[in-house]
C-alpha cells in the first residue's frame, strides 16, 4: 500500500505515517472519529490523479479533506486522508472580479478578501468563513445565512475541473469538454444521459426532486443537476456540487461573484418565546431582510458569557426568550435608509420582548455577527467535560418551522437531553439543533438511536430534509432511501457507480445501507488540560496558525494530547510513547505561543497557554536556574546579546556561522539561536536622564532593542519616539532602572516560572513608582512587550482598583503617537508605499486602527498583504526553529516582493527581523519612518 501511494507523489515524505500525522489529522469538527492508515500530501492535481488511480488499483478507500469543518463526518476514513489544503490556495480574479477562479484549499474569508477591492464577494456565506475551504464549500454544497438557494455553491458554479477516480481530468469550461468526457469515459457520458432521460421521465420523480431543491438541500446527490442541465459535462459540474467528496477531486472551480452591499443595519430582535419568533418571519422577510437567524434561550444564555458579548444579550434576563438576528443590506445609504423607512411600525407589532435597535456602526454590527457565528462552537464548548457535542442540520417548508421547533423542543425532554439548543438560519426553514452526551454506552447510543428515528419521522412528516448544508456524511447516510424513496435512490446508486465503479472514493459517505452507521465510530473527548478541553474541534483557529503548514496546528496539537491521553485509558503505553515522542518538536518547541488562535476561536481558547505550561512542566532545574539568574541580572544578560551581535558583525559570516551552527548542534537547536547575516549589531542602553519637565507618560523602551539595534543607518524606536514626544510637547520619564526591568514574556513564553515571578515583581514596583501608583499611562514601544506588560501589571491594577485608586495605564507607543502626538505634528511629506506587518500583539491588542492610521501618515498608500499573517520570530523562537518563521512568511513574502514598495515596517523589534529574514527588506519601526518623514518639509 504505502509503495503505491510513495510511487504517486514526487517526495516519498509526502505519504506521512508517523502515529502523530496519523492522529493529528483524523479530527475534523465532527463528532466522528477514525485513524487513517496514512495521511498523503499531495502537490498538485496530477498527484491527486496519480493517487486516485493507485487507489483503485489497490483497492484502497481514499478521502479528500481541505478546511476539515465538516459536521457530518464526510471528511474521516480509517483508510487513506489526502491532504488537499496545503498546496492548493490560488485565486484567480477574472472579469474585473465578476467571476474567480479558486482551489480548493483557499478559505471563504481569504476569497472575499481578494474580491474586496472589486465590491464583489462569493455567494455562500457560511458562518465557518474563516476556516472552512472553497473545496468543502462545493462538496457540501454549503450556503450560509444570506445566500439561501440562489446564491449557493451549485447557483454560482460557472465550472470545475474535476479530476475523476479514474485518473481522467475534464475541465467542464473547455470547448471540447462534452467530446472528451465522451472519449475518455464513454460509460460515464452515455450514462448521465441515460439517467437525466430516467428521471425526467418519471413526472412523480421530478416532483420530488423539484420540491427538495426548492429548500436548502444536501441530502444525497443533486439530482437536480440531472433536470436542470442537458450536456453531461455540465450535469457532472453540478453533481461534483454536494458529492462530499465521492464522485471526483475537485481541483478548482470557476464561480459568478455578487455584490458586496456597501451598507447594512443589524440589529437583535428579542421574542419571549420561540412560538412569537417564527411567528415574526413572514411579516420581516416580506420586509425585505437580508437575514434572519435564528438564536434560542439556551444559546442566548451561552452567549452572555463570552467576552464582546453585545449589551442587548449582556442584560437579558432570560427565561423561554428567542432571538432574531436580522439584517438589511444595501449598495447605497439611500436605499437602506429606504428598506428602514416602515421599520417603526414594523417592529411594533411583532411582540418583542425588549426595544430593538438596528446599527450600522461596524463594531456593533461585528459584535452582533460574532455572537452568531461562533455559536455552534461556544455552545459545545460548553458542554461538560468528557462529552461530545453533536449538531444536527434540518430544513423544513418556512409555514412548518415554529411547528417543527415546538416538536423538537418536546423530543428533546422525552429523550432526556437537557440543554439542548435550536439556532440557525429561520429565513430559510433551516435550524441546527445540538445533542451532547458521551455516545457510548449502550444506553446511551440507544437513546440516541430512538431521538433520531422520531426526529427523521418528524422533519421529513413536513416535507422538510434531513440536511440542509452540513452534507450527508455518515450521519445521515443510512436516511437517503427513506426522503427519496426506493426509485430515485437506485438512480444515485447508479451514479456513484458510474464515477466510482471500484467504490474507493470515500465509501460509506452519502450512501450507505447500514442502518447504524450513524451510530458508530463517535469521537470521545477525554479530559486533559482545563486550558483547552472546551475545544470542539472546529478548526476555527487554524488558518491563523503561523505552525500550520510545518508542524501542528491549534486543533491538531489539542486533538493529539486526547490521542495520548486515550491510548492510556484503552492500555496501550507504547502509542502513548510514540505520540509524546514527537510531541515535543511537532507541539511544544514550534509553536510560537502568539495567541493567534484565541483571536479566531469561538471559545477563546489560547492554545499558546497550553504550550506554555507544558513548557514549564519540561523545564529542567538547570534551566530554571539559568533563567533565575538571568532575571536578577538582566542588564549584563542583554547588554552582552547586544556586544556578541556587535562582535559578529565585525567577523566574517565564514567564521561565525560554522560556529554557531556547531554550538547548535552540540547543545540543541532549543538552545543555542540561529545566527544569521541579515541580524543588526547591537541596541543601546535604555536609561534616560530624569526629565526636567513634569512627565506625561511613563516610558518602557523594550529590552529588545538593547540586544537588536536598528535596521541600516535608522535611529531605532527608542530615539524616535522620544524626539517625536519632544516635537509635540509631550515629556517622557523612563524609570530607575530600566535596564534591569522587562514585560516578563521571555520567561513566560519559556516556562521560567520562577524567574518571570522574580522580573515581573522587580517591574510592577518600579512602574508602581514610576507612576505613582497609576496617576500616568505607561507607554512600551514593541507591542508584544506592550501585551507582556498588560498581563504583568493585571494583579497590581486589581490591587488599585480595590483601594479605588486608578489602575495602571499600559499603551503602545503606536496608540500612544496616533492619539497625543499626531494631531499635533502639522503637515508629513509621505513616502510614495509602505508595505505594512501587523503582528499577532498589534492584533490581540486591537492596536491595528492605530497603526494604520500613523501608516497612512507615513505613506500615501499602505500596503497589507492578503496573506497577513503572525511571523512566528516569536522573541527567539524564529532563531531557535529558523523553519518555523521561513514556513509562516513564505507566502506574505511573495505579496510583498510583489508590491515594490518604498519603505517596510512593523511595530515590534523581533517581527521586524522576522520580516526582514524572509523579504530581503529592511522592516522598521513605524514610528522610525515617521520621525524621519516630520524632519523633511512637506511640498507645496
Amino acid at each position: 500500500m504505502l509503495d503505491a501511494l510513495r510511487a504517486a507523489v514526487a517526495d516519498p515524505g509526502q505519504v506521512k505515517t508517523r502515529a502523530i500525522d496519523l492522529h493529528a489529522n483524523a479530527h475534523d469538527a465532527s463528532h466522528f472519529l477514525l485513524i487513517p492508515q496514512a495521511v498523503v500530501v499531495p502537490s498538485d492535481a496530477a498527484e491527486v490523479g496519480a493517487l486516485l488511480r493507485a487507489s483503485a488499483a489497490q483497492g484502497l478507500p481514499l478521502t479528500l479533506r481541505s478546511g476539515g469543518t465538516s459536521l457530518s463526518g464526510q471528511a474521516v476514513t480509517d483508510s487513506v486522508l489526502v491532504d488537499v489544503r496545503r498546496n492548493f490556495r490560488e485565486i484567480e480574479v477574472l472579469d474585473d472580479g465578476a467571476r474567480v477562479r479558486v482551489q480548493p484549499g483557499v478559505t471563504v474569508r481569504a476569497l472575499n478578501a481578494r474580491l474586496a477591492r472589486y465590491g464583489r464577494k462569493f455567494g455562500p456565506d457560511p458562518a465557518s468563513e474563516a476556516a472552512c475551504t472553497i473545496g468543502g464549500v462545493v462538496a457540501n454544497n454549503s450556503s450560509g445565512m444570506n445566500c439561501g438557494t440562489t446564491d449557493n455553491a451549485y447557483r454560482t458554479l460557472e465550472s470545475v475541473t474535476v479530476v475523476l477516480p479514474s485518473g481522467t481530468v475534464v475541465d467542464t469550461a473547455a470547448a471540447d469538454a462534452n467530446p472528451r468526457l465522451r472519449a475518455l469515459e464513454p460509460d460515464l457520458f452515455d450514462g448521465l444521459l441515460r439517467l437525466s432521460a430516467r428521471l425526467r421521465d418519471n413526472p412523480a420523480s421530478v416532483r420530488t426532486v423539484r420540491h427538495q431543491f426548492s429548500m436548502k438541500n444536501t441530502m444525497g446527490y443533486g439530482l437536480n443537476s440531472l433536470l436542470d442541465f442537458n450536456t453531461p459535462a455540465d450535469m457532472l459540474a453540478h453533481l461534483i456540487v454536494g458529492s462530499e467528496g465521492t464522485l471526483g477531486f475537485i481541483a478548482e472551480a470557476v464561480f459568478r461573484t455578487i455584490p458586496r452591499p456597501a451598507f447594512a443595519a443589524t440589529g437583535l430582535l428579542v421574542f419571549p418565546d420561540l412560538e412569537t419568533a417564527t411567528a415574526a418571519l413572514p411579516t420581516l422577510v416580506d420586509s425585505g431582510a437580508a437575514t434572519a437567524e435564528l438564536m434560542d434561550a439556551v444559546s442566548l444564555k451561552v452567549g452572555q458569557t463570552l467576552t464582546g458579548a453585545p449589551d442587548v444579550v449582556r442584560g437579558l434576563n432570560i427565561l423561554q426568550h428567542c432571538a432574531l438576528l436580522v439584517e438589511y443590506s444595501a449598495s447605497s445609504a439611500a436605499e437602506l435608509d429606504d428598506l428602514q423607512r416602515d421599520q417603526p411600525p414594523l417592529l411594533a407589532g411583532l411582540g418583542l420582548s425588549e426595544p430593538a435597535r438596528f446599527s450600522s456602526d461596524p463594531a456593533a454590527r461585528a459584535s452582533l455577527w460574532q455572537l452568531r457565528k461562533g455559536l455552534y462552537a461556544s455552545v459545545s464548548g460548553a458542554r461538560p467535560p468528557g462529552t461530545t457535542a453533536l449538531l444536527e442540520d434540518v430544513v423544513v417548508p418556512v409555514p412548518a418551522l415554529a411547528r417543527t421547533c415546538t416538536e423538537l423542543t418536546r423530543l428533546f425532554g422525552e429523550h432526556r437531553y437537557s440543554d439542548s439548543v435550536i439556532f440557525g438560519h429561520a429565513k430559510d426553514g433551516n435550524i441546527h439543533f445540538m445533542l451532547t452526551d458521551r455516545f457510548a454506552a449502550p444506553d446511551e447510543l440507544e437513546r440516541y438511536r430512538a431521538f433520531t428515528e422520531d426526529m427523521v419521522d418528524l422533519v421529513l412528516g413536513e416535507n422538510g430534509s434531513l440536511k440542509a448544508e452540513h452534507g450527508t456524511g455518515r450521519m445521515m447516510s443510512p436516511y437517503v432511501r427513506r426522503q427519496y424513496g426506493a426509485e430515485l435512490y437506485s438512480i444515485m446508486r447508479e451514479l456513484k457507480q458510474l464515477f466510482d465503479p471500484a467504490g474507493m472514493l470515500n465509501p460509506g459517505i452519502i450512501l450507505d445501507d447500514d442502518p447504524e452507521a450513524h451510530l458508530r465510530h463517535i469521537k470521545t473527548a477525554p479530559p486533559v488540560a482545563p486550558e483547552v478541553d472546551r475545544c470542539v474541534s472546529c478548526g476555527f483557529c487554524e488558518p491563523v496558525c503561523p505552525s500550520k503548514d510545518i508542524t501542528l496546528t491549534p486543533r491538531q496539537r489539542i486533538v493529539t494530547l486526547r490521542a495520548i491521553e486515550q491510548a492510556r485509558l484503552d492500555g496501550d503505553p507504547g502509542l502513548a510513547a510514540r505520540l509524546e515522542d514527537d510531541y515535543d518538536y511537532e507541539s511544544v518547541q514550534t509553536c510560537a505561543v502568539d495567541g493567534m488562535c484565541q483571536t479566531a476561536c469561538p471559545v477563546e481558547i489560547n492554545t499558546g497557554s497550553l504550550v506554555k505550561r507544558l513548557r514549564r512542566d519540561g523545564a529542567g532545574r538547570a534551566a530554571n536556574l539559568a533563567w533565575g539568574g538571568a532575571a536578577h541580572r538582566w542588564n549584563l544578560v542583554t547588554r552582552g546579546g547586544g556586544l556578541v551581535l556587535d562582535a559578529a558583525a565585525k567577523v566574517p559570516d565564514a567564521v561565525v556561522v560554522p560556529a554557531n551552527r556547531l554550538a547548535r548542534t552540540v547543545l540543541g537547536h532549543d538552545s543555542v539561536p540561529l545566527y544569521s547575516a541579515e541580524l543588526p549589531s547591537g541596541g543601546a542602553r535604555r536609561a534616560r536622564p530624569t526629565p526636567t519637565a513634569a512627565p506625561d507618560a511613563v516610558y518602557f523602551p523594550a529590552c529588545v532593542g538593547t540586544m537588536f539595534g536598528p535596521a541600516g543607518t535608522g535611529s531605532g524606536v527608542q530615539t524616535s519616539f522620544a524626539l517625536l514626544c519632544e516635537r509635540a510637547g509631550l515629556s517622557l520619564l523612563v524609570p530607575a532602572g530600566i535596564d534591569g526591568l522587562c514585560c516578563g514574556t521571555p520567561w513566560s513564553s519559556k516556562g521560567m516560572a520562577a524567574g518571570e515571578a522574580t522580573m515581573r515583581a522587580k517591574t510592577v514596583a518600579a512602574l508602581r513608582e514610576a507612576t505613582h501608583d497609576g496617576e500616568l499611562p505607561i507607554v512600551c514601544d514593541a507591542s508584544s512587550c506592550t501585551e507582556g506588560l498588560n498581563g504583568a501589571l493585571e494583579q497590581a491594577s486589581r490591587e488599585l482598583e480595590s483601594s479605588g485608586r486608578p489602575p495602571l495605564v499600559v499603551l503602545d507607543a503606536v496608540q500612544f503617537v496616533a492619539d497625543r502626538v499626531l494631531p499635533l505634528l502639522g503637515a508629513v511629506e509621505p513616502l510614495e508605499s509602505l508595505a505594512l506587518h501587523p503582528t499577532c500583539s498589534s492584533t490581540r491588542l486591537g492596536l491595528n486602527p492605530a497603526l494604520e492610521a500613523v501608516a497612512g501618515v507615513v505613506a500615501s498608500e499602505v500596503l497589507v498583504p492578503e496573506t497577513w499573517g503572525c511571523c512566528a520570530f516569536a522573541g527567539d523562537r524564529g532563531m531557535l526553529h529558523p523553519e518555523l518563521t521561513a514556513s509562516a512568511t513564505s507566502r506574505q513574502a511573495v505579496d510583498v516582493a510583489g508590491f515594490n514598495a518604498s519603505a517596510h515596517a512593523s511595530c515590534n523589534r523581533t517581527c521586524e527581523l522576522g520580516m526582514t529574514r524572509a523579504t530581503g527588506e529592511d522592516y522598521r519601526h513605524i514610528l522610525e519612518l515617521l520621525e524621519e518623514r516630520t524632519r523633511i518639509p512637506p511640498c507645496d
